[in-house]
């Protein structure tokens, strides 16, 4: 009878221990998995995005400033 118990406290804690290392594995696996989900969904979008939409300039780009063409009624500058 002592055996037997001795036994069955050792197979449980084998379970125990094995579902364990099998749970940290998957966690392990999870930011990868997430990862790759996000390149794929990223990657889709690209794919059925409109080809005729005009790019976007980024907000981070300076602009040119206006180029403001000279008023008709001035005269230029006399020589000296």
């Amino acid at each position: 009878m002592d055996g037997t118990a001795i036994i069955i406290i050792l197979a449980v804690a084998g379970v125990v221990t094995f579902l364990l290392y099998v749970i940290k594995g998957v966690l392990d696996q999870l930011p990868d998995l997430f990862e790759s989900a996000r390149k794929a969904l990223e990657a889709w979008e690209r794919l059925t995005k409109k080809n005729d939409e005009a790019p976007q300039p980024d907000e981070t780009e300076e602009r040119p400033p206006p180029v403001v063409p000279p008023a008709d009624d001035e005269e230029p500058p006399a020589a000296a």
